[in-house]
């Protein structure tokens, strides 16, 4: 008779399985219809193919294309069969990277035709017809040695050799994938058939040098979006057609919020509409932290090397890091607060009767970010972050995880977002002990399920001197952006000796809690634009009001309401130029100004004021202090919508 293993889920029930039953099969035990949908699983915590056998006792989650989990695999195999599509169409073709990202995969390729519109088209006939072919992924390991030689001699590949002998030098064995005839260097997991792919868009081609070095070859890198149906393909398109009406780098110009220039690749040159949005997020920030008992601090933004060292950046993050020489010695512009907040709290004694000790700070921070990879306020070097680090007791990071996930929850509640939680786990270089990171994960799982949050485990994605809590958001366009952090930190209070006198007299190591809740300004503005195409609500609208005279016989009257809304707080605009009532209601609305109130003759006899609203058109007739009270609600309760 077969041994038996348990099998545990995530609804907490457990079934019987022969042992080596594989994870697809595992599925199939669960129903047939299910099993048709699962992409791919996790084992004892560990990403696997469906084709993996299970040994022993195990717990498994299963994935589907509505996980992100389940998009990764799905892009990431697609990236595959593209490239088996390119060598097939393209023989000699050489092979870069083929990550999935976020919206879909791309692959850079060193091809022997330049990649046009009439190429990807092949290529992406191409991929359907390996699609139908229903392919079996399969996994095969080696050693590393036998891999560089397999790329040397059989599938003749320098990108794959340079990566065996430089990224994976450490790795004894590694794995590669076959898929018909087509052989890839991959750690996995995969799709358990190229079959699952039933629509596909090549999107387009660019430039990307080998490695991110401009003395290297410049690679073609084909992004392309894949789907398990024509109609959420077409969904897809149909998005990414609004995406580009939206995209914060051409509504920043047409606003007159922010550009970028070549002066300085990566550092927005803010504008004088963009600042009010700024200053308006800063100050409800501000208000918050005062709220939440914070106490704001400034540090240096150029710092000496020997602080780095201590922290463990020049070890862990040097090559992000803006190096300086200065009176012969090096210094940095610092990526970030956290090691000076460890400097201002040591400039004292500190009792446990002192703690928490709240420190918030709105930090200008610069960051060597790949010229390459600069995106408009997405990547930026030079940014500033709504950072705060809060020193406090063991017994202390319950109630303080509490109060940080309030704030979060009020800040992005004011902006209509709604977060989603994860828990991001000790990466493989990491700093401190084991125990250390044991008590910080338990300590962030237990700060979430306390306050009754849903959250899912990133496993190895902590930062390297402690886990987080990571929380996203959704977009208009239901695109994921990461936001805020919360990171529980044992580790700099021990490299800075970072104490406080306990009750006992006895000095002791205080926890410290890294986090930020916009991100960065910069970032957290860009998805503000694009989340509401410019259509900002009232208490952030650069220009909340304009007074439109119909006639120059009522400008006297449209200068009265102007000063009376003026007087009132509120940012206004005066129109009194002698053009159409037309021309200048269009203006207002390209300008995406939320209201436009528009002065005849008859609100001029009857002192009254006829409201615009921006994309809805007229909404009658208002008594003005009316009207003012009823957008000062908008305001104070920080809507995110013009009506009232």
């Amino acid at each position: 008779m077969p041994e038996k293993i348990k099998i545990s889920f995530p609804d907490g029930s457990v079934k019987e399985f022969d042992k080596g039953v594989s994870a697809l099969d595992v599925a199939k035990g669960i129903s047939e219809g299910f099993s048709r949908h699962v992409l791919m699983a996790k084992i004892n915590g560990t990403l696997k193919d469906l084709n993996t056998p299970v040994d022993n006792d195990a717990k498994i989650v299963f994935y589907k294309f509505d996980s992100e989990e389940g998009k990764e695999v799905y892009w990431h195999t697609s990236s595959h069969i593209m490239a088996q599509a390119i060598e097939e169409l393209y023989p000699g073709s050489k092979f870069g990277v083929g990550p999935a990202i976020e919206g879909g995969f791309y692959y850079d390729i060193d091809a022997p035709v330049k990649f046009g519109e009439p190429e990807l088209k092949k290529i992406e006939n191409k991929i359907l017809e390996i699609s139908k072919r229903d392919l079996k992924p399969v996994r095969i390991e080696m050693s590393r040695l036998e891999a560089i030689k397999y790329f040397k001699t059989k599938r003749i590949d320098p990108y794959k050799v340079e990566i065996l002998e430089t990224i994976a030098k450490e790795e004894d064995t590694v794995s590669l994938y076959n898929q018909g005839d087509f052989t890839d260097l991959c750690r996995g997991p995969h799709l358990p058939s190229t079959g699952k792919v039933k629509a596909v868009k090549l999107l387009s081609v660019s430039g990307s040098y080998w490695r991110g070095d401009e003395k290297r070859q410049m690679l073609q890198r084909i992004y392309g979006i894949t789907f398990p149906s024509q109609k959420e393909l077409d969904q897809h398109i149909k998005n990414l057609e609004e995406a580009k009406k939206r995209d914060h780098r051409k509504l920043g110009r047409e606003l007159d919020l922010f550009f970028f220039h070549e002066v300085s690749p990566g550092a927005p040159f803010w504008l004088p509409n963009g600042m009010i949005i700024y200053r308006e997020i800063e100050s409800f920030s501000r208000k918050l932290h005062e709220k939440y008992e914070y106490d704001e601090i400034s540090t240096p933004i150029i710092v000496r090397e020997p602080l780095f060292k201590t922290s463990g950046h020049t070890t862990h993050y040097a090559e992000n890091m803006f190096k300086i020489i200065s009176d012969d010695e090096p210094m940095y512009l610092k990526p970030m607060n956290c090691p000076e907040a460890t400097i201002v709290y040591s400039s004292k004694l500190r009792s446990y009767k002192d703690l928490p000790i709240r420190l918030s700070e709105l930090g200008r921070m610069h960051r060597n970010e790949i010229r390459g990879a600069l995106g408009g306020m997405f990547r930026v070097r030079q940014f500033t972050m709504d950072d705060a680090h809060i020193f406090c007791r063991t017994d202390q990071i319950l109630e303080e995880i509490t109060k940080v996930l309030q704030l979060m929850t009020e800040t992005y509640t004011a902006f209509g977002f709604e977060p989603n939680y994860y828990l991001s786990t000790k990466p493989d270089e990491a700093m401190g002990s084991t125990e250390d990171w044991n008590t910080a994960e338990d300590g962030l799982a237990k700060a979430l399920e306390a306050n009754n949050l849903k959250y899912k485990v990133n496993e190895k994605d902590g930062a390297f001197y402690g886990p987080k809590i990571d929380v996203h958001i959704k977009d208009a366009l239901n695109r994921t952006w990461q936001l805020a952090t919360v990171q529980l930190d044992f580790n700099l209070p021990e490299r800075f000796d970072l104490t406080y006198e306990g009750s006992d007299g006895k000095k002791h190591r205080p926890i410290m809690i890294h986090r930020a809740i916009y991100g960065s300004f910069e970032r957290f503005v860009g998805i503000l634009t694009e989340h509401y195409a410019g259509n900002f609500p009232v208490w952030i609208a650069p220009v909340q009001i304009a007074v439109l005279p119909l006639t120059d016989a009522q400008k006297e009257y449209a200068k009265s309401v102007y000063k009376e809304i003026r007087q009132a707080g509120f940012r206004v605009y005066l129109d009194d130029r002698s053009e159409k009532i037309g021309y200048k209601i269009r203006e207002s609305e390209n300008k995406k100004v939320p209201y436009m109130l528009v002065l005849g003759e008859n609100e001029k006899q009857s002192g009254n004021i006829s409201v615009r609203q921006h994309g809805a058109g007229d909404k009658g007739s208002f008594e003005l202090q009316d009207f003012i009270q009823r957008v000062n609600l908008n305001i104070t309760g920080k809507t995110s919508s013009y009506n009232f």
